[in-house]
């Protein structure tokens, strides 16, 4: 099996473990630390993010730079290159600790709900994170030039061994008392030692060199504009997932940042199994645009994995609608008084609401994923980029506004109306610039699907009924809705060729047996 293989199962692999054991290991976090405390790792941790954004998309440079060098077999422009990026991030490093030293002494006026203690955990917390962060951007570079060498199993496996070791380290620290600064202390020493791994791997195994031996200033020029429109999206990524938490920071007291932030999380974990499946087939999608395949061949792809896509999602969505506040209080609810590190009734009804509402508006852009590979394809990101970050400062706005009245709830509506403005207009774009059949694609898209997603979520409304409210009842409420679903799509739903994707793993598995 190639490293190309192999990597992307140790991929998809990782995505598994971190949706997994973010699921397992929230409410040991929550139960530990407590909502306040908890809401401040959050809170922190979303600013931290947001000084991330200093790295202006040089990681992803890297790679294209070192796998157009290879190619070339260019090996003194490669070590050039890699001299004039360890300059690079000898400057963003300097500018993290330069930002992060300004916004340490603005904390007492940002943070304005919190106590004087969460105040003393928030500095102390920002402090390592910077820290962190200062040798984590540059460390990057090492990830960056072992994908731009093609050799995608050594990240991979290093990432999923420091993910699942990281995880059981943060259980031991919370049994025995460690709090919110234990944990990123944990998380401090963890990307020491993996910067440190792959830096030995890069220099030592691939025998890389770094030297500069000539110093241009046209040629950073080059850099950063191909690291430009990276930089753009990772504006607006942040925009998306980590806004929200540092507008609440300014307004709300830590628990409301701790029930938005496992609302976002959530929301994530719901987008990763799509992005899972879509992205077998986008290097696929990406060839067809290169060879200039028609509007209406795109369409036929486009449908292909939305179809795909919407099958699995409708699953989730359906499931989480259903049955998802039951879920919470089990997951993270129990709690009955403000010491109590669960949260209360009311609490999980609102961190259901958050979650319930970015699955709505995530559905369609996680269905038109492909629409983004015929752009970066056909070099049109420019138009995608504008109209994302325009919105999502619209969005950030409003949800601001709203956030003053309905707390952390108003701050997702805010944002996730901004998403679904920004894709309507896009489905005007894909049609008429892009070339994209977008009335066939949703006629196609819901084609048999819809109706039989209407009639299990009625069904399911009936399995709601399963008496109890503990794990076994919900147990039993997923078992007998994953049964309805699967048997419902695979008979009344599925094309042919999507059964055959369904079935052939499975007789491929028994015809083994």
């Amino acid at each position: 099996m190639s490293q190309l293989k192999k990597g992307a199962l140790l991929t998809y692999l990782k995505i598994f473990l971190i949706n997994v054991v973010g699921i397992v290991i929230t409410p040991l976090i929550v139960s530990y630390l407590g909502k306040d405390e908890y809401g401040i790792f959050n809170a922190i941790g979303a600013l931290i993010g947001t000084i991330a954004l200093l790295d202006f998309g040089l990681t992803n440079t890297v790679v294209r730079f070192i796998a157009k060098y290879r190619a070339e077999k260019d090996r003194e422009g490669e070590e050039n290159f890699l001299g004039t990026v360890r300059i690079l991030y000898a400057a963003v490093s300097t500018l993290v600790v330069i930002s992060g030293s300004i916004f340490y002494f603005f904390i007492d006026s940002y943070f304005t709900k919190f106590s004087a203690e969460e105040l003393r955990i928030a500095k102390i917390m920002f402090v390592i994170l910077v820290f962190n962060l200062a040798i984590q951007l540059p460390g990057m570079i090492f990830t960056g030039i072992c994908k731009g060498y093609e050799k995608f199993v050594f990240p991979e496996s290093v990432g999923i061994i420091r993910y699942i070791l990281r995880s059981l380290t943060i259980v031991c620290v919370l049994y025995f008392g460690g709090r919110a600064i234990a944990l990123v202390i944990v998380d401090t020493i963890f990307n020491m030692l993996t910067i440190s791994v792959s830096a030995y791997y890069v220099l030592v195994k691939l025998k890389v060199r770094f030297k500069l031996h000539k110093l241009s200033k046209s040629f950073i020029l080059q850099i950063f504009q191909y690291s430009s429109w990276i930089f753009l999206f990772a504006i607006v990524n942040m925009l998306q997932w980590k806004s929200g938490s540092w507008v609440l920071g300014a307004i709300s007291i830590p628990k409301v940042l701790g029930i938005y932030g496992i609302g976002i999380a959530l929301g994530t974990y719901y987008g990763a199994f799509s992005t899972a499946i879509s992205s077998v087939f986008l290097p696929r999608a990406t060839q067809m645009s290169v060879n200039n395949a028609s509007g209406e061949e795109l369409t036929n792809m486009m449908i292909k994995l939305g179809r795909l896509s919407f099958i699995i999602l409708m699953y989730i969505f359906g499931a989480f609608l259903l049955y998802g506040e039951q879920f919470i209080n089990l997951w993270v609810g129990g709690g009955e008084s403000p010491a109590n590190g669960r949260y209360t009734a009311e609490e999980c009804r609102e961190i259901y609401m958050i979650a319930l509402i970015i699955m709505i508006g995530y559905t369609l852009p996680l269905l038109q994923a492909f629409g983004n590979s015929i752009l970066e394809a056909k070099n049109k990101l420019s138009f995608k980029a504008i109209l994302y970050l325009s919105f999502m400062i619209v969005g950030v706005v409003v949800g601001g506004f709203l956030a003053m009245k309905y707390s952390a709830t108003g701050m997702i509506i805010g944002l996730v109306g901004g998403w679904m403005i920004v894709q309507n207009v896009m489905n005007f774009y894909y049609h008429h610039t892009i070339g994209l059949n977008i009335i066939r694609f949703f006629k196609e898209l819901l084609h048999k699907v819809v109706l039989v997603v209407l009639l299990v979520v009625a069904v399911g409304y009936f399995i709601n009924y399963i008496p109890g409210d503990g794990w076994f009842s919900f147990i039993a409420k997923g078992v007998s809705y994953t049964l309805v679903f699967a048997v419902m799509m695979y008979t009344l739903g599925m094309l042919e060729y999507e059964r055959e994707l369904f079935r052939k793993p499975i007789v491929s598995l028994l015809k083994r047996k």
